[in-house]
């Protein structure tokens, strides 16, 4: 990959000062609670770069069957329930602000298609809306944007949006700013044996196919800014192993079986009050029911 020499500069300055280079982990409960994030972490130390990575956001926790790498960095942004729609244009703004990331790696939309109700083209805007907060912040910020996993019901809207997210790519990248496509989708081999049994999370074999999308662009990325050369995020030559505990508990969420009716908001769950806006918006159920999937995954039916 190409880089200019304004962001060589910025990483060779980072480098001198001793400064770390900082990354969020931008997402809904596909970056919460799943455990793709410690098999990045350990992709990080096997390329030599890990205590020069600063995972940053206001939330450390994680899966309760995940691993926990030796110095694991747990902070991250990632938020269940939550919609691109709201986070755009809410919180990434203070976000950026607080935390002024190097690089932002996001997976979104799952939950503007199956709680927000929206269409392609509006989470796509969105993405934009994000794109362009990061930028006022940091113009040299680095951008992995995820293709979405599917659901085991394969969501038109969620196919839609990844067949659009290559052409925002190449409508938006520039060299300072680059953004680079981590391509989870099930055109490129996620499968239904990936998914949880609420057909929306992920299992351990879903973990490990998103960090093989990630962890090689991430130090790519880690790389450029430190003002390394490494292959490009877009060589197909295999990524680091991923390493996990011999026998590890199975991440999967206590779960139904079926596709999850259409929902019309969210409601209430362990992690929050009822709204229908991050879990922070106005009371929801007042003309349906609350149905929850999971502790992190509910519904106004």
């Amino acid at each position: 990959m190409r880089f200019s020499l304004a962001a060589l500069t910025a990483g060779l300055a980072a480098t001198a000062s001793g400064q770390k280079v900082k990354v969020m982990l931008l997402g809904d409960s596909l970056t919460e609670i799943s455990c793709w994030r410690p098999m990045v972490w350990n992709q990080l130390i096997q390329a030599g770069v890990a205590d020069k990575v600063d995972f940053v956001g206001s939330q450390n926790g994680i899966g309760g069957s995940c691993p926990r790498p030796s110095g694991f960095d747990t902070n991250h942004e990632g938020h269940s329930g939550w919609q691109a729609y709201d986070i755009a244009r809410q919180y990434i703004s203070g976000w950026m602000q607080t935390y002024r990331p190097d690089i932002v790696q996001f997976m979104l939309g799952t939950n503007d298609v199956n709680i927000g109700k929206r269409n392609a083209q509006s989470i796509i805007d969105s993405y934009t809306s994000l794109l362009r907060t990061m930028r006022s912040v940091n113009p040299r910020v680095k951008v992995i944007i995820d293709k979405i996993i599917p659901t085991s019901w394969s969501d038109a809207t969620i196919e839609q949006v990844n067949n659009l997210i290559p052409g925002w790519v190449q409508s938006n990248t520039t060299p300072e700013s680059p953004i680079v496509i981590a391509d989870c989708s099930r055109a490129n081999g996620y499968t239904n044996n990936m998914l949880a049994g609420d057909g929306v999370h992920t299992n351990q074999q879903g973990d490990e196919f998103i960090a093989r999308q990630i962890g090689p662009k991430l130090i790519q990325f880690v790389n450029d800014v430190l003002g390394g050369s490494t292959p490009s995020p877009t060589s197909t030559s295999a990524p680091p192993a991923v390493t996990t505990p011999t026998n590890p508990p199975p991440a999967t969420l206590t779960t139904v079986v079926v596709p999850p009716p259409q929902p019309t908001a969210n409601c209430a769950s362990r992690w929050g009050q009822c709204g229908g806006n991050g879990w922070q918006g106005p009371t929801c159920c007042s003309q349906g029911t609350c149905r929850r999937q999971n502790d992190w995954y509910s519904q106004c039916i």
